[in-house]
């Protein structure tokens, strides 16, 4: 399972009714191991320092937020995690990692524990979604340092709706591209049924791919990705919009880091080091350069 289906169990598993509770009002801790050891868990701030680098990991054959080109790790994250790493005056290496079922689990063998067989953790995991909820109950991990918010979207060929975009109304009729088992599957799955117009390709990348070579009238995924196929493809006259979404409880989200929760000092100097950089742009030009729509965090 990939980075995109993966967020979206996570971000349906945060879906709560909109009652206005205090954060983690409510909330029972889990359990606390009676007569262990304390577990030193990566690495602490001091030492990232004095070593001189800092790892994010970050998800692989992500575009456009993070995968590689030529040998070379590219994407937004990456450059956002360049920009951290200025920050803090050290080297920036990635680790680019598969996303397993939930975003439990890619925290649990990135951030807080580790894989069981050769697994470690990073400093940073960059693309962490943000819940206030989901965050009361990882207590292993502090959700830091949003940097970005995202949406669901859809793309389109120009020369099919030459006046407005379509709408998820639209895909009884219409053909469109999705990404298996991800967030807009699931909701065109609920919204229409298992209509035979909702075409399934391996990645967003691919769902882009088959609507600009014709095998589909549309595509439905998280903006950023849309945006960055439309761009690679100038030629096919495909655009982007984000229309109302009729029962999508959950069609915008926070993004930002994950840092083991033993590490607060360096959760507080990578949040700084992003707030500084949202404050006067250099964010911003990250996203403008890769030609995605930026869209300011809830903080």
């Amino acid at each position: 399972m990939n980075a995109r289906r993966a967020m979206a169990v996570a971000l349906l598993a945060c879906v709560l009714p909109a009652v206005a509770f205090a954060r983690c009002e409510g909330y029972v801790p889990q359990p606390r191991p009676q007569n262990t050891f304390a577990q030193d868990v990566g690495r602490s701030f001091d030492r990232v320092i004095e070593e001189g680098w800092i790892e994010f990991a970050a998800y692989e054959d992500f575009p456009p937020w993070s995968y590689e080109e030529n040998g070379q790790v590219r994407g937004i994250d990456v450059d956002i995690g360049r920009l951290i790493a200025a920050a803090l005056g050290v080297e920036a290496r990635f680790r680019l990692v598969q996303a397993g079922e939930t975003l439990d689990a890619d925290l649990l063998n990135y951030v807080w524990k580790g894989a069981t067989i050769g697994g470690h953790v990073s400093d940073v995991m960059l693309h962490v979604p943000y819940d206030s909820v989901y965050a009361c109950r990882i207590e292993q991990v502090t959700f830091t340092g949003q940097y970005a918010a995202e949406v669901i979207a859809i793309a389109y060929d120009r020369k099919d709706y030459p006046e407005n975009g379509p709408t998820p109304a639209f895909f009884r009729f219409d053909s469109v591209a999705v990404e298996n088992d991800s967030i807009s599957d699931f909701y065109l799955t609920s919204l229409l049924g298992p209509v035979h117009k909702i075409r399934r390709y391996r990645s967003t990348t691919l769902a882009v791919k088959g609507l600009a070579t014709g095998e589909t009238m549309a595509a439905m995924a998280p903006r950023a990705e849309l945006e960055a196929g439309v761009a690679a493809q100038p030629e096919a006259g495909l655009a982007v919009h984000r229309p109302g979404l009729v029962g999508f409880a959950r069609g915008r989200w926070t993004l930002g880091v994950g840092v083991n929760f033993q590490h607060k000092d360096l959760a507080y100097a990578v949040d700084d080091a992003i707030a500084a950089a949202l404050a006067d742009g250099r964010i911003a030009a990250i996203f403008k350069r890769s030609s995605v729509t930026f869209e300011k965090p809830e903080r």
